[in-house]
């Protein structure tokens, strides 16, 4: 399978392409960049660091598109957006794993998975995806005495908050409640606020260092209190998730697919 990365020159862009070369059945075909990036026309071999390739980083996306046959794009909001009007122009798999899209960037997402296949997830690890599972079914389990609260924490330079992966989880455990996470979401408290409204869902997000992503949802009742945690040591187990998505979505129909769908789950 010929692989594209979006974006190819950033940190993440470079650890999916890294990625990329060690799996089986798949080959690193292309890569993007911004037109004012420095690594217009260089190597991808030379922007990881090693032997050329004989493929450079091109400003266009659709050159990206047409030469290969998914592309994986954590980019921004914006430029996902784009990216998937080009993958339902050219009909090229699309994994997205752009956090802080609103939802009438999803809706884009939506419109043009009517003619390719997209695989969009606020978080590509298998061991998220798993916890969003068990998020869903705990918060069906445990009844509303129990509060919810989400904390995360990310590097210093995450740019959204709360994270994807944090609101992801919010809105499991709002499925598993069976209400709607935009009717009981908490982002922030400060001053006096009075007690705890029953059946709100808390966030909590922290930044600093260079922490890779950190997610624990807690239910805390009378008398008990119940973890679930993930912590993210590499970035590989994103890239790893958004190649195995790739694949998955080689034989499957135009539609807009989660990780969920690709884990089974």
């Amino acid at each position: 399978m010929k692989i594209g990365v979006t974006g190819c020159a950033g940190r993440m862009g470079k650890m999916l392409m890294s990625r990329v070369l060690t799996h089986n059945g798949c080959e690193l075909a292309g890569g993007s960049e911004r037109r004012e990036s420095g690594f217009i026309g260089r190597d991808l071999g030379e922007v990881l660091g090693g032997r050329t390739m004989g493929v450079a980083v091109t400003a266009y996306p659709f050159e990206l598109f047409n030469a290969v046959d998914a592309v994986l794009d954590f980019t921004a909001p914006a430029a996902s957006v784009e990216h998937a009007k080009i993958a339902a122009e050219t009909g090229k798999i699309l994994i997205v794993g752009t956090t802080g899209l609103n939802a009438e960037q999803t809706d884009v997402l939506k419109k043009c998975a009517e003619k390719t296949v997209i695989v969009a997830a606020p978080n590509m690890s298998v061991g998220v995806n798993l916890l969003f599972a068990l998020v869903k079914r705990a918060a069906a389990v445990l009844d509303p005495s129990y509060d919810i609260e989400i904390v995360e924490m990310h590097h210093r330079n995450k740019a959204d908050a709360p994270s994807g992966t944090a609101l992801g989880l919010g809105r499991a455990a709002a499925e598993g409640r069976q209400v709607a996470l935009d009717d009981v979401a908490r982002y922030e408290r400060h001053g006096i606020i009075g007690a705890r409204p029953a059946g709100e869902i808390g966030f909590a997000a922290l930044r600093g260092g260079d922490v890779v992503g950190d997610h624990t949802v807690i239910f805390a009742g009378a008398g008990e209190r119940v973890e679930l945690t993930h912590k993210a040591a590499s970035r590989e187990i994103f890239a790893d998730g958004a190649i195995k998505a790739a694949l998955w979505a080689q034989d499957k129909p135009a539609g807009l697919y989660t990780m969920q769908d690709v884990l089974g789950l």
